[in-house]
């Protein structure tokens, strides 16, 4: 059974207070449980309105759907209703607070489907159970290292250990950023683009330092030091030199650029390394600004080489027309 997964009775709870619910049908039978690969599927979404044909994961009757159910043949009705509870949705819910028809309440009962009445209008519910179904059942990751908010931006910071990942993000945090996870934070893929990174429940607020033990960072600096849930952007790894060739000259000039895949998306990342003298929290905050003008389309390393070109294209020229010099 897949990790990533959620019960009917876990969805309720979830959106009970937002979605204003209340539990008509088959509130003691096993909970039905949705798993991420039942998802894969094309056609059926994970909530929507009343779908005979592709049947949505959480089906939503609103108005119409019930008016168009009261204008059926008894006998059509009956075999649609039936179509409904065997299809096995996760929960069947009613919108507007409309009293459920009393053919629908029996079968629901009869076949261990959740029947759901809810004071929200149709469009709301499917917005609101689509969010929070695509991000429960999303692709997750955990990756080694600290994760920071810095400058409006996610950076994770990487490295082997004892490189200073934790001494760095200290630093860090006393220079005004904040903190989101230490050791073992959790990226989800809720969009084809975005993974937003946070903190177990475990380790929430807590950072650990050689030589210190574990910090609690929201005591010691405050709750602006620290932040429940943030994008990665970027990811900035520690490297000892001895680890690493000798950068090249064209390194020298860009910077020791790379992307690393997280999941299905490629996330930039940066390689800084570690050397006595070197003040790791200004180049991490240099990096991360650095960053921010590139993706606006400022690249100093590319103005740069342009006006080196720019430089050596007049010298080019007037050896071409330079009688005087030959090629060997």
């Amino acid at each position: 059974m897949s990790d990533l997964q959620i019960s009917s009775r876990a969805l309720f709870d979830a959106l009970q207070a937002r979605l204003a619910l209340r539990w008509l049908a088959a509130a003691d039978a096993p909970p039905r449980v949705l798993e991420a690969e039942q998802t894969n599927a094309r056609r059926p979404s994970l909530a929507g309105y009343l779908n005979i044909i592709h049947p949505n994961k959480v089906q939503v009757l609103g108005t119409e759907e019930l008016n168009w159910l009261d204008a059926l043949d008894a006998r059509v009705r009956w075999e649609l209703i039936q179509k409904i509870v065997q299809a096995k949705p996760l929960a069947v819910v009613i919108s507007k607070g409309q009293t459920a028809p009393q053919d629908l309440l029996e079968a629901a009962e009869e076949s261990g489907t959740p029947l759901w009445l809810s004071m929200r209008r149709g469009h709301e519910l499917v917005n609101l159970l689509q969010y929070h179904l695509a991000r429960e059942l999303a692709p997750r990751i955990t990756l080694h290292g600290v994760f920071m908010e810095m400058y409006s931006i996610g950076v994770l910071i990487t490295g082997e250990s004892g490189s200073g990942k934790s001494e760095l993000a200290l630093e860090l945090v006393t220079r005004g950023h904040r903190l989101v996870a230490d050791d073992a934070p959790e990226f989800t893929q809720i969009a084809p683009d975005v993974l937003d990174g946070s903190c177990p429940p475990l380790l929430q607020d807590l950072l650990e330092v050689r030589g210190l033990g574990i910090l609690n960072v929201r005591h010691m600096f405050g709750d602006t030091s620290v932040k429940r849930n943030k994008y990665l952007r970027l990811i900035v790894h520690l490297t000892r030199p001895h680890l690493e060739p000798a950068a090249s000259g064209i390194e020298r000039i860009t910077g020791d650029l790379g992307v690393r895949r997280v999941l299905d998306l490629d996330v930039p990342m940066i390689t800084l390394p570690v050397m006595p003298g070197r003040n790791l929290a200004v180049l991490t905050e240099a990096a991360a600004r650095q960053h921010i003008l590139r993706t606006k389309g400022i690249d100093p390393a590319a103005a740069f080489m342009a006006r080196h070109s720019a430089l050596l294209k007049p010298s080019a020229q007037d050896c071409a027309q330079d009688p005087s010099v030959s090629d060997f």
